[in-house]
């Protein structure tokens, strides 16, 4: 099914979905937050309970999309004046005599960082708000049903964690590797001067189409095409992928869902997206990844990543946020295809325990990456396990990280010395011990935003970090500390160094 809208009645149902007030916001306010919650594990009935009897055009609108109902064909020409005909002409929607249900999803959408530029923009018809044209999501009020080969995936937890770990800064050009449904292009269009959107997979390009018509953007471009194929030897400041990374059992490409799996042995689509999306960066530009990969027996995940980046001669920040064994990760993906319950599960099961076992795969990783050409004979690479919360949005953590290795890379010893260090703001200091003992136990020197780190420190260290406030130079800051020690005050430096040098990475040090 293609979605064919006019310009004239996309701007149309856009005015219309203003004057409606249909919003994430206003559903919220209409149905309540437990209700709202509810929906989200795909369950209705609490919001359908909310809404019996309001009459007002966002009600009819929430129960007719987000709610997966029929309503009246009189209630939506209220809410949809002159676009009930439009939408049921290009398929959006179905008749049955004097009720009307969807056929396409089409609902609003936002973000805290969206919602919070539109404030600072100053622009009358930028409100921050979002309609996203995408398949109606399968298993409401009851277990995950299967989908057709090209089912577009709406706006997903994980299309959201992508969107909260991209970089906000302002770009001349950005791609959106594996557009889906187009949630990130529309974030993307606020801060690049042009986006490229592609995908392989034709349905989603047509419903993404919509979406950038439907929110009034000009500015991306979509095209069709594998991974990298549809932007030939083009480079650009920033990519942004959340990949179809499931590894699934090789079978018939009929089968296949396009918006999860490749077709790929294990994660070699991942490799893939780095590996080459490095070599289509443009100078200082970041590939930001949210994907998997294989763990095998007896190789270290650590290792087997720093390979991949090894070849790009990137700068590269690799986050495990999460470890599967082979067993969950399965079950995980079969539920998600609709299999649970179904007579073949069990031989589906097998079928990809064989997979893994052939290719060693004895749990799976998945996390974030941020690769950036940096342009350093000696490039930068952190791959660590970091499963712990973190601030949400964390894109500006990633932008001021980049800032932060280009700092430590530069200075020379002497000059980190010489340097009037801050601690941030939001550093917290934290000392552990039994009550009355002299001394602590433990020093810990705490962020309160971005990563969240918590880092141990010894005496020495905690009062050179204690004295860092822009005044003193850290050598001079050194100088006194080795005074009060009765240490050796070129040691201490030494020392001193080792420590600071990672806080300068990750933060906790400023200029």
């Amino acid at each position: 099914m293609t979605v064919v809208l006019s310009d004239d009645d996309l701007a149309r149902l856009r005015d219309r979905f203003r004057d409606a007030d249909y919003t994430v916001d206003r559903i919220l306010e209409l149905v309540g937050s437990s209700a709202h919650a509810a929906l989200g594990r795909n369950n209705t009935t609490p919001a359908l309970r909310a809404l019996r009897g309001v009459d007002d055009p966002a009600a009819t609108l929430a129960r007719l999309w987000p709610l997966q109902s029929t309503v009246g064909t009189d209630e939506l020409d209220r809410a949809l004046p002159g676009l009930t005909g439009p939408l049921l002409a290009a398929g959006i929607l179905e008749a049955d005599q004097d009720r009307v249900r969807a056929r396409i999803d089409l609902r609003p959408y936002a973000s805290d960082e969206a919602l919070r530029q539109a404030q600072g923009s100053g622009a009358a018809q930028d409100s921050g708000n979002y309609w996203i044209f995408s398949d109606l999501t399968p298993g409401l009020d009851g277990p995950m049903t299967p989908v057709a080969p090209d089912f577009v995936l709406g706006v997903s937890p994980a299309s959201m964690t992508l969107a909260e770990l991209t970089i906000r800064r302002p770009v001349s050009s950005a791609l959106d590797l594996g557009t889906g449904c187009g949630v990130q292009s529309l974030h993307l269009a606020r801060h690049a001067q042009r986006v490229v959107a592609t995908d392989i997979n034709t349905r989603a390009l047509a419903l993404a189409r919509a979406s950038m018509g439907l929110n009034g953007i000009e500015t991306v471009e979509i095209r069709e095409g594998s991974l990298y194929e549809p932007v030939g030897e083009e480079a650009y400041d920033l990519i942004v992928t959340n990949p179809p990374y499931v590894m699934s059992p090789p079978g018939s490409a009929d089968l296949r869902l396009t918006y999860r799996e490749a077709g790929l042995v294990a994660d070699d689509l991942v490799r893939q997206v780095v590996v080459d999306g490095a070599r289509h960066l443009n100078p200082g530009g970041t590939l930001q990844v949210l994907g998997n990969w294989a763990q095998l027996r007896g190789q270290d995940w650590q290792d087997r990543l720093a390979e991949w980046v090894r070849t790009t001669g990137c700068d590269a920040h690799i986050l495990r946020r999460e470890t599967l064994d082979a067993f969950e990760y399965i079950e995980i993906w079969l539920a998600d295809a609709g299999l649970v319950g179904d007579p073949g599960y069990r031989e589906a099961y097998e079928t990809w325990c064989d997979y893994f076992d052939q290719l060693g795969i004895e749990s799976v990783g998945m996390g974030w990456f941020s690769v950036t050409k940096a342009g350093r004979v000696t490039p930068a690479v952190t791959i660590e396990d970091w499963p712990h919360p973190v601030e949400q949005p964390i894109g500006a953590a990633w932008a001021a990280r980049i800032d932060a290795v280009d700092l430590n890379t530069r200075l020379s010893d002497a000059e980190v010395l010489a340097t009037r260090w801050k601690l941030a703001p939001d550093v917290s200091q934290e000392t552990v011990g039994r009550p009355g003992a002299e001394d602590p136990e433990a020093i810990v020197f705490r962020q309160q935003r971005g990563l969240r780190r918590a880092v141990r420190v010894d005496t020495a260290l905690a009062g050179v970090l204690g004295a860092c406030d822009g005044d003193l130079t850290l050598q001079q800051i050194v100088v006194a500390v080795a005074g009060i020690l009765e240490v050796d005050a070129d040691r201490l430096a030494a020392e001193t160094l080792d420590g600071v040098r990672p806080l300068i990475v990750d933060n906790l040090l400023t200029t």
